[in-house]
């Protein structure tokens, strides 16, 4: 009876067929579904925001160290309380990885060169882990990938062009050269074994050649602001090596192939030298302060010692003068009146010290007392048989509020149809007195700034050259070079 029944199924082509059809509909939705999970599989649910998911769509895998452990699920763009917008991802993932440490990053990179996308997981090492739905932060998705067109971009015309110059001539400069080229590489063989001890120290940690390199990258960060004025340098310096040319032969090679022997007489003696050189040092540590106090005299000394000179010369015939120059000195010292009035002197002094050394610089450094007094007999330069008259120049007062020519409730400001309606007024400029900074005379100096109101001192130091003074009177001259004979 079983062999009749089994006989009769696989005799029936509708029943046959219908399995068949079956058996195919499940193969194709468990294909269908293999992106998405298998069904009746648990799985570890995650979301994770990356900045930008161009390319990448549902199904595309999620990787742990080129392993796929599950896939994306969802993806829809999401809006920050800034205004910028990203990516939210929805994961599927294998139930063995749960938990994900929550210091775990992730990245989109490209599959292939046709723009296939994947999300890599890079696993942390944090005890803590991601409850399954949580969702992995925006600052977790780090590095920023490079794109495979950003690097197909780097190679524009202009670098494509070079590249080919470049084959071109260096397949013309290693053309015909293989025998050369052979001898050469068996000629670097003691090189390359005197250069393991040096790359064994370089690569040491004592060595820290990633902090040198690091200092190197930081220069060239402080350096890079003044490239300009570099590059000018650099053509400066050929304009320099281009006048060695012109000696090159035969005086620089002479001293080229004279070096060697002035260097094994330098170390034959500098060992013999060097205790004079110690000893030299210390003398010289020893006089550095007074030379620095020497330093901010030595133009007085040395104009000292041209007077000197002629000092010296007239010294005997002085010397005969000032046994009784220095009687009449005594006899004049000890009279009472004298004494009385010296000490009037002093006390009149004393009291008129303070204001001179505040209206004294006026003078002094600012030049301003003669300035005045040349203005004033200027101002009365011009007259007749009659007599003179005063020279002025009337000035229209500025049109607007507050201005000059009418009564004002505060500083003039600006307003009206005169640009010039601003009030310009220094109550007590800087004449370079005591306290007083900067050091400078302010008055006749002063920069007339054009539609802004300045009440007070002007900021920066405007300096103490005054009209009528040049720099040999303050002294601030540069010497003069001596012609040579």
């Amino acid at each position: 009876m079983r062999g009749g029944r089994a006989g009769s199924l696989a005799a029936s082509p509708t029943l046959v067929g219908a399995v068949t059809v079956l058996v195919v509909v499940v193969a194709v939705f468990l294909a269908y579904q293999a992106n998405q999970g298998l069904p009746f599989v648990p799985t570890y649910k995650l979301s994770a925001q990356v900045p930008n998911a161009n390319t990448l769509v549902p199904g595309n895998d999620v990787r742990i160290g080129g392993i796929r452990v599950g896939a994306v699920k969802t993806v829809e763009p999401v809006q920050q309380e800034d205004g910028s917008v990203n990516a939210k991802l929805d994961l599927e993932l294998n139930q063995d990885i749960e938990p994900l440490p929550v210091d775990s990053t992730v990245i989109v990179r490209s599959r292939s060169a046709l723009g296939l996308k994947y999300l890599e997981l890079r696993r942390g090492t944090s005890e803590e882990g991601y409850e399954p739905g949580a969702t992995l932060p925006l600052s977790s998705a780090t590095p920023e990938p490079v794109e495979i067109d950003q690097v197909f971009n780097t190679f524009d015309d202009p670098t494509r062009a070079a590249i080919q110059s470049n084959l071109t001539e260096f397949g013309n400069a290693l053309a015909g050269r293989g025998v050369a080229l052979n001898a050469a590489i068996g000629d670097l063989r003691p090189l390359v074994e005197g250069l393991e001890p040096v790359m064994r120290n370089l690569s040491s940690t004592q060595t820290d050649l990633g902090g040198f390199v690091r200092g190197l990258a930081s220069a060239a960060a402080e350096v890079a602001p003044v490239a300009a004025i570099q590059g000018q340098l650099f053509v400066d310096l050929d304009t320099t090596f281009g006048a060695f040319a012109n000696v090159a032969r035969p005086y620089i090679q002479e001293t080229i192939s004279k070096s060697p022997e002035t260097e094994d007489t330098a170390i034959r003696t500098l060992p013999q030298i060097r205790p004079l050189l110690v000893n030299t040092t210390g003398l010289f540590r020893d006089l550095r302060p007074g030379f620095a106090a020497l330093r901010p005299a030595s133009d007085d000394v040395m104009r000292a010692v041209v007077v000197g000179v002629k000092a010296l010369r007239l010294a005997p015939e002085f010397n005969a003068q000032l046994d009784p120059t220095a009687q009449a000195l005594l006899d004049f010292n000890n009279d009472a009146g004298v004494r009385e009035g010296l000490d009037d002197l002093d006390g009149f002094f004393d009291e008129a010290q303070p204001l001179l050394a505040h209206v004294g610089p006026a003078q002094s450094v600012c030049n301003y007392a003669t300035l005045l007094f040349r203005n004033v007999a200027n101002h009365l330069a011009f007259g007749d048989g009659i007599g003179t008259w005063q020279r002025f120049i009337p000035l229209n007062a500025p049109e607007g509020p507050n201005a000059e020519g009418s009564p004002s409730s505060a500083p003039a400001n600006g307003g009206g149809i005169n640009p010039a309606n601003y009030l310009h007024t220094i109550p007590y400029p800087n004449t370079a007195s005591a306290g007083q900074s900067p050091r400078e005379c302010e008055s006749g100096n002063e920069t007339y700034i054009a539609g802004q109101q300045v009440i007070g001192n002007i900021p920066g130091d405007q300096g103490i050259l005054t009209e009528g003074q040049n720099c040999e009177q303050l002294g601030t001259c540069k010497p003069k070079k001596k012609k040579k004979k």
